[in-house]
């Protein structure tokens, strides 16, 4: 195994030929990948000795560790590895402390992170960003709209001869976008959702850029009238817009099997009695 030269991508594990240990090993930095790079950096040099500091599920493909830590291994690596795993200690330590002081920051705001926590594409971390950047009071926003507008995720409009068009976004907080950007990405992932079923309804005549912006707003309008009134999210489910216009969702089903060249006949379903 070869420790190449440090550059920004840290710590790059390689052998000289066969695979990379960080292919073998899940978690280079976990428990495993830790006690071999120590061992190593302290002048071991056996694969097989290194290998059986294998433990749990690495254990049972041993000799892909041992194929994986044959090579060469020089002091001047063991070198650059000490440098790199104690800056990587260092860096640890400080965000485990910023963590710890975030922690403190948020603790009169657990009843609004838990709310927050409810909605789909929000995790800790965004919810902690919308607090930070909203002080976690949104009454100062006289409506959901006016909130919207601050965080840049209102789209602009251009008057121009009489007609509006519709333009770019707004400017608005970097942040509290980014964190809605974040949390808009993963409700979209999220299945049998009221969110993403709006995102797939308005790509296919808006786009996807715009559709996420979309739900970048619905978002935050769900977060101002939950903060002001201190309720959970409720959510409307994944069919909500069927449900609302079976009609409107039947014409559009029935028109994309015309343009795949079919003829459809609608046969109205018989309800037991």
């Amino acid at each position: 195994m070869l420790l190449a030269a440090p550059d920004a991508r840290g710590i790059q594990v390689s052998r000289l030929p066969g695979r990379l240990l960080s292919a073998v090993a899940s978690d280079i930095m976990g428990v495993c990948g830790r006690a071999m790079l120590e061992a190593l950096i302290h002048g071991e040099a056996d694969p097989q000795v290194l290998a059986d500091l294998a433990k749990r599920r690495l254990r049972n493909k041993i000799p892909e560790p041992t194929e994986a830590l044959a090579g060469r291994f020089r002091e001047h690596h063991a070198f650059l590895a000490r440098l790199h795993l104690d800056q990587y200690d260092q860096l640890t330590v400080m965000i485990d402390q910023l963590t710890g002081r975030i922690e403190e920051a948020m603790a009169p705001f657990r009843g609004a992170l838990g709310l927050l926590d409810t909605i789909p594409g929000i995790n800790q971390a965004t919810a902690e960003v919308i607090i930070a950047e909203t002080g976690g009071d949104v009454t100062r926003f006289a409506s959901a709209k006016h909130l919207a507008s601050w965080a840049g995720v209102c789209p602009g409009h251009l008057e121009s001869a009489g007609r509006t068009k519709n333009t770019l976004v707004r400017p608005g907080n970097p942040y509290l976008k980014g964190a809605l950007g974040l949390a808009a990405f993963g409700a979209v992932r999220t299945k049998d959702t009221y969110l993403q079923a709006r995102y797939k309804r308005l790509t296919a005549r808006r786009g996807p850029l715009r559709a996420l912006v979309a739900v970048e707003h619905s978002i935050i309008t769900a977060i101002w009238h939950m903060l002001s009134d201190n309720v959970g999210h409720q959510e409307l489910g994944g069919s909500y817009f069927t449900q609302r216009d079976p009609e409107r969702a039947t014409r559009r089903a029935v028109n994309q099997l015309n343009q795949l060249g079919y003829t459809v006949t609608l046969n109205p379903r018989e309800t037991a009695t």
